[in-house]
C-alpha cells in the first residue's frame, strides 16, 4: 500500500517515506528507517522535524494469526505506535490517515457492513485495530480512518494473488477457503482514494474496498480464469477442516457507497481489478513464471 501512494503521489507532493526491513524503491524520495517496534521515540522526532500537512500510516503486522499468538508484539505495533503518532500529529496539527481492516467486524451478517454498524471483533488483531481506530479519531476531527480489507495487485507485497498465481504457474495445488468472505481492494483504488481524500480534506470514518463480496476460493477461481491458468489445481477448504491459530469472521464484506459518493469516486469490482493486474503484468515480472 505505501509504495503504490507514493508512486501516484511523489509527483505532486513533497514525501518522507519511513521503512522498517524492507528497502524504498524510490531512489527520489527521502527515506528514513524506523522501528515502530523497539524505538517508537524515533518516529516523533521524525514527524516533527519533518512537519507533515498528512500522515499515512499503513504499518500493521500482516500475519492474523502471528497476534492471536502474540498479543503484546501485536499491541505495541498496533495500539501503542498509533497512539504516539496520533499526539504527535495534534501537536503539529498534522491530518492522519489510518488504515483499518474489515477484522473489526464478527462477521455474523448475510448484508454488507456499513460505518453505522457496532464493531465486535472475534480475533486480537481486529481489537487492537479497533483500539487504534478510536485512538485516531478522538485524538483530532481532522483524522481519518479507512477500514479496507485483502488488498491486492500486481506488486511483491500482494500476498494471497501471488501465492495463488506462483503456485499455478508451478502446477502446484492450492487450497483456499470456501466459507470466508471479503470485499477485496485493488491497491491503487486504495492509493487514489487517499489522494482524493488529502485533495477535497475529507475527515472521520470510512470503508474503502472494492464493490465484490467473495469467498477466498472463489476468488482463486477468477484469478486462475483471467490469466488462463489450471483452474482444477484450486480446491475449496473449510475454516473446520484446516484451522488457522486466530479465529476469522466469515463474512466481513463492506459497504464503501459512503467514500464513493463523498470522493465521486468508484472503486471497482475484482473483475475488472484482476483485469487490470494482468495490463501490469505484461510490463512487470514479480515471479518466474517457468520456475518448476
Amino acid at each position: 500500500m505505501g509504495s503504490t501512494l507514493v508512486k501516484y503521489a511523489k509527483m505532486k507532493y513533497d514525501i518522507h517515506i519511513t521503512i522498517n526491513k524492507n528497502k524504498s524503491v524510490f531512489n527520489d524520495v527521502p527515506t528514513t528507517q524506523i522501528d515502530l517496534i523497539n524505538d517508537q521515540a524515533s518516529i516523533i522526532d521524525l514527524i516533527r522535524n519533518f512537519n507533515p500537512d498528512i500522515v499515512v500510516s499503513t504499518a500493521a503486522h500482516s500475519s492474523v494469526d502471528f497476534c492471536e499468538i502474540d498479543h503484546k508484539l501485536a499491541n505495541t505495533l498496533h495500539v501503542d505506535a498509533i497512539n504516539y503518532i496520533a499526539k504527535v500529529c495534534r501537536q503539529i496539527d498534522a491530518k492522519l490517515i489510518f488504515l483499518s481492516t474489515d477484522a473489526v467486524f464478527n462477521g455474523k451478517t448475510n448484508t454488507k457492513y456499513t460505518e453505522n454498524d457496532i464493531p465486535n471483533p472475534v480475533n486480537y488483531y481486529g481489537k487492537t485495530k479497533l483500539k487504534a481506530e478510536n485512538i485516531v479519531l478522538q485524538s483530532s476531527k481532522k483524522n481519518v480512518v479507512l477500514r479496507t480489507a485483502v488488498i491486492y495487485g500486481w506488486h511483491k507485497s500482494s500476498k494471497f494473488t501471488n501465492w495463488i498465481l506462483s503456485s499455478l504457474y508451478q502446477n502446484k495445488v492450492v487450497d483456499t477457503f470456501s466459507d470466508q468472505y471479503n470485499t477485496p481492494t485493488l491497491v491503487d483504488d486504495l492509493a487514489k482514494s487517499i489522494l482524493n481524500i488529502i485533495e477535497i480534506d475529507v475527515s472521520g470514518l470510512f470503508h474503502a474496498v472494492g464493490n465484490t463480496c467473495i469467498n477466498r476460493y472463489e476468488f482463486a477461481l477468477l484469478l486462475a480464469d483471467k490469466f488462463d491458468l489450471e483452474k482444477n489445481l484450486v480446491k475449496p477448504v473449510t475454516s473446520s477442516e484446516k484451522k488457522q491459530s486466530a479465529p476469522r469472521p466469515f463474512r466481513t464484506c463492506l459497504d464503501a457507497s459512503k467514500l464513493e459518493q463523498i470522493l465521486n469516486f468508484k472503486f471497482c469490482n475484482l473483475d475488472d481489478g484482476i483485469s487490470f493486474i494482468i495490463n501490469q503484468s505484461k510490463s512487470e515480472k514479480i515471479f518466474d513464471e517457468t520456475d518448476n
